[in-house]
């Protein structure tokens, strides 16, 4: 029998491997002629760096670059020197936890940072860059990150902006002559999980721009201004996006890579899914196995299990796909209808929570509750 495994994080608890392979020890300590594959498993956001470069065999590469305030900060990239690929999350290097409450205004930020990490990863060799854009402090449409990459936005004075939000009103011209002639040999997938367009109501200024510090009035001013830079971008770049879903996300930086670096935004779990070849593996297998720590309404939305779940169900529409979890809320079934033929919550006994999410407890119930099932469908 061969079983495909594709954890995601037991948040706090068990890693993505950590999981799969508490998984694959318990099915191999049982039936050990079986053929059993893990895969790392992460939806686009927090933790993917960690997931797919620590699953693919790559290196973590620290890098001091400049914060969403103009500091320096402590951030990183995943090095996958194979296939010439960074992994980055913008949020490392352009977060809003990067912000202290205080000082949190978007006029006030910058997307610098990123564009720091992507020279850096650009300097290193990588061609392919696999981007996570959620959780930014900024709305800088992306100009902080392209300075730092060799664009040149100029005001009035003939003086260059230096790419925060508040620099968007001043801008009249663009300027890409010192721009590294290799990005243009470089691919650029964005995990992107919000449809919003770059302007209006709901566009990043609006509906995202609060939770970073806007008032209705910056966020209508920003607005403005942002709509004012994106006709300027589109007359300079030939590319027309603000209105494509996901040119709002991260305050405008879906539009900045489409635009300027011909990015393309995919949902989080898809890219994840085509950069960890998970369906090669998948038209032989039997029975695949996936979970997370909490199965709910949000799971049958799109998250990692179900993404799984569904690729799954393409590939080898035979093969049976259960999810191991460490709760499941009441409308966890909704995930029966989106390729999940059945779920099973680990726990075994009554515990409170910071018991359930030890390590070793958790290890041990996935353990006992893999081999179960194991023993009820195994042929």
């Amino acid at each position: 029998m061969k079983t495909i495994i594709a954890m995601d994080s037991f948040k706090g608890c068990l890693s993505s491997l950590d999981a799969g392979n508490t998984i694959k020890e318990a099915i191999l300590s049982r039936y050990p002629s079986d053929s059993v594959e893990v895969f790392p498993l992460a939806d686009g956001g927090e933790g993917t760096v960690d997931v797919l470069t620590a699953g693919l065999g790559g290196d973590i590469v620290p890098v001091t670059v400049t914060g969403p305030l103009g500091q320096p900060v402590a951030s990183r990239y995943g090095w996958l020197p194979k296939s010439h690929t960074a992994i980055i999350e913008m949020a490392d290097a352009s977060g809003l936890p990067l912000v202290p409450p205080a000082f949190r205004n978007p006029m006030n930020t910058t997307t610098y940072g990123l564009g720091e990490l992507i020279s850096a990863a650009l300097s290193r060799g990588c061609r392919h860059f696999i981007i996570g854009i959620g959780g930014s402090a900024t709305n800088d449409a992306g100009i902080g990150m392209l300075t730092a990459l060799g664009y040149h936005f100029y005001q009035e004075d003939g003086s260059r902006v230096k790419g925060y939000g508040r620099d968007l009103a001043k801008i009249v011209r663009i300027d890409d002559s010192e721009v590294s002639p290799l990005l243009r040999e470089c691919r650029f997938d964005i995990a992107c999980d919000v449809t919003n367009p770059l302007c209006g109501s709901e566009g990043c200024s609006h509906v995202f721009g609060p939770q970073k510090g806007a008032t209705p009035e910056i966020a209508a001013r920003m607005d403005a201004d942002i709509a004012r830079f994106a006709a300027l971008a589109e007359r300079f770049t030939g590319n027309t996006a603000a209105l494509i879903p996901g040119a709002g996300a991260a305050g405008g930086l879906g539009f900045a890579f489409y635009t300027f670096l011909n990015g393309s935004l995919t949902p989080g779990i898809t890219l994840v899914l085509e950069a960890i070849h998970i369906a090669d593996a998948l038209p032989s297998a039997d029975l695949v196995i996936t979970g997370e720590g909490r199965m709910d309404h949000q799971t049958a939305m799109g998250k990692a299990p179900v993404g799984v779940a569904q690729l799954a169900k393409r590939c080898a529409p035979s093969c049976r796909t259960i999810a191991l979890c460490g709760c499941a809320a009441e409308e966890a079934a909704s995930v029966n209808e989106h390729g999940i033929d059945a779920y099973f919550p680990i726990l075994h006994e009554a515990m409170d929570a910071e018991e359930a999410m030890r390590k070793d407890v958790t290890t041990a119930n996935l353990r006992q509750t893999v081999t179960q099932v194991l023993r009820l469908i195994h042929d």
